[in-house]
């Protein structure tokens, strides 16, 4: 008797892998439906029939891809700035669904991040060619952030921000005019409690900025590497200062300086705690303000996330 075993025969046809496509239509300065007729055309050239949807409000990149992950999506691609890529993957966040990125946004912090390309036909080309990788996801409160979280003066620059862009448009100009413009006007200090029990110490500051992202610091503050490197997060503290400390702040982060500016403080941390005698904050969350309880709990939540990147490291500045 042959025991020998014949291989299995091929299958008469492959299924293509389940794509599910969210773009955000407000993200960016370009028209989405146009990117939806060249990312249509794009993945049909390889013979691949994405379901794609264009959505309009924000918390529904959320529980799109909460649904597409549930339906058995194999790929839920994200398409917009930091903020939709946050909310697709705070769907998808321990579940193992991988999750694609199409930077679409205006400054793209997560894809550069990752060396994503910021050209639509390149990053739709890592969709298919690239590889799965996890990622560690940073959260306080229960709310993730991919990139960077922060109190104090970095959210009234956003919400100020919000408010010009609304405007003028959602371009870097205008977000950089804005953010001068707010640093120099008056702002409150926030009285923050750092850490619980008899070894808390309590401290006025400016602003509480945390980032686990190598793009968005990395190019202001070479010490930022020491703490990313080792999987720690980055946590800036910026004490009282005058008109002429923000003016120096200013010149120093447009020359990529912050590493010599008085009054502002780094350290690496696994974890934080940081309360106030508040009721709530305005805690930003990869460029989105939410309304916080404290006090509140930052950790880092290691390898949480599976991102498709590309195969070959790629020069994402250069598109």
């Amino acid at each position: 008797m042959n025991h020998s075993q014949e291989p299995p025969a091929p299958p008469a046809s492959l299924k293509p892998a389940r794509i599910t496509v969210l773009l955000n239509a407000k993200a960016g300065a370009r028209n989405k439906e146009i990117i939806q007729q060249r990312l249509q055309a794009l993945c049909q050239a390889r013979a691949i029939e994405p379901e794609i949807h264009l959505l309009r409000r924000g918390d529904a990149i959320f529980w799109a891809a909460r649904q597409a992950q549930r339906a058995g999506s194999d790929l839920v691609v994200a398409g917009g700035g930091d903020g939709t890529i946050n909310a697709a993957a705070t769907a998808l966040i321990g579940t193992g669904t991988t999750l694609g990125v199409l930077p679409l946004g205006t400054f793209n912090y997560f894809a550069r991040n990752l060396g994503i390309p910021l050209d639509l036909e390149a990053a739709v080309d890592v969709l298919f060619t690239g590889r799965p990788q996890t990622v560690s996801v940073g959260e306080v409160n229960g709310r993730n952030f991919l990139n960077t979280s922060s109190i104090g003066l970095h959210s009234r620059i956003l919400a100020e921000g919000e408010r010009v862009k609304a405007r003028f448009g959602r371009r870097r100009w205008v977000a950089a005019i804005s953010t001068v413009v707010t640093l120099f006007k008056r702002h409150r200090y926030l009285r923050l409690r750092f850490g619980l029990g008899p070894d808390a110490s309590t401290e006025k500051i400016l602003l509480a900025f945390l980032t686990i992202s190598q793009a968005q610091i990395g190019q202001f503050d070479p010490r930022a590497a020491g703490c990313l490197d080792t999987g720690r997060m980055c946590l800036y503290l910026m004490h009282p200062v005058g008109r002429w400390g923000m003016l120096r702040l200013t010149l120093s982060a447009l020359f990529r300086r912050l590493h010599q500016v008085d009054g502002l403080e780094l350290r690496c941390i696994d974890e934080a705690w940081l309360d106030t005698p508040r009721h709530s904050l305005r805690v930003t969350l990869d460029g989105e303000i939410v309304s916080l309880a404290p006090p509140l709990h930052y950790r880092l939540l290691p390898d949480a996330l599976s991102v498709m990147t590309p195969a070959e490291p790629h020069d994402s500045e250069n598109g």
